[in-house]
């Protein structure tokens, strides 16, 4: 009686599960033979791009001047391969993409944009090495270069936005927002891969950090745990639903200093030089060199 009870409550709920209108939205049809991006994979992505770009702080300790070159090689060989095979992934899981091109065109494009990307890496390791002296300059409490890329969240997310900004660039579709969510879980620093930030760019702390897809920051800006650049309430179509697209996040220009847990939301402009006090929020533009703040 038990047994047939038990069966009966199991496939009345396969049903329920299986039923169409309880999976609109939830469920993807596959194809064989394309693949789906790797959480895993990336980890290892992430890694091997840290080590390529901060050689002896990540990877493997045994790097030395007379092997560096050939370490960079093998390092950026294995890149290529493995960053091929997740933008792939990510054009087989874009339905728009899928229905343009067929699989070995996506291949060949998968394997073109990988290397453009390794292209910019010197370029992205030069910027981030203005984002650790930033960090540097910027807080009393570091005590070496060294201590900030071993050990400040700020540069491992930092790395994973720049990485996956450069992939947004090139069009690569949802693998840049898997790279800046994993750096999301890891640090509490949230950046979309969209954000445009410029270079000596640092994050004092960082918890709680949230900047939105089309923010504009400039050079030389700093900011603080808990600080929001976020959208005001977005703008429906006729239908009811979210415009995409729009620009609805922030402008902070060239050295402006936000001090925690403030939020500053819409589509407007922090002048040069500005001062955003802790826990203050900004819904209108600030004219350069000025100071907002909450009065105690």
């Amino acid at each position: 009686m038990i047994a047939r009870k038990m069966t009966h409550l199991l496939t009345e709920t396969v049903e329920k599960l299986s039923e169409p209108e309880s999976l609109k939205g939830l469920f993807r049809q596959h194809r064989d033979g394309y693949p789906l991006p790797s959480s895993d994979a990336l980890k290892e992505i992430i890694l091997l791009t840290r080590s390529i770009l901060f050689p002896g702080y990540f990877g493997k300790p045994c790097v030395n001047v007379s092997t560096i070159k050939y370490k960079i090689g093998v390092d950026v060989e294995n890149l290529h391969e493995m960053l091929s095979q997740q933008i792939f992934a990510g054009l087989c899981f874009d339905r728009d993409e899928a229905s343009r091109t067929s699989y070995n065109d996506q291949k060949r494009k998968a394997s073109t944009l990988a290397l453009k990307f390794i292209e910019r890496l010197p370029e992205l390791r030069h910027t981030l090495g203005t984002d650790v002296t930033a960090a540097y300059f910027g807080d009393p409490a570091a005590k070496s270069y060294a201590e900030i890329l071993s050990c400040y969240p700020t540069i491992k997310a930092l790395t994973n936005y720049r990485m996956a900004h450069e992939l947004f660039l090139l069009g690569v579709p949802l693998i840049p927002r898997f790279i800046t969510e994993m750096a999301h879980s890891e640090t509490g620093i949230d950046i979309h891969p969209g954000a445009s930030i410029g270079h000596h760019f640092t994050i004092d702390h960082g918890t709680g950090i949230v900047i939105g897809e089309t923010c504009i920051i400039g050079n030389y800006v700093k900011l603080y745990q808990g600080v929001t650049l976020g959208a005001k309430s977005f703008s429906l179509d006729d239908k009811g639903n979210p415009i995409k697209g729009i620009l609805r996040h922030p402008i902070i220009e060239d050295n402006v200093v936000i001090y925690a847990n403030a939020t500053v939301l819409g589509r407007i402009t922090i002048g040069s030089g500005c001062i955003v006090g802790a826990n203050t929020w900004v819904l209108e533009d600030m004219a350069p060199q000025t100071k907002k703040f909450v009065k105690s």
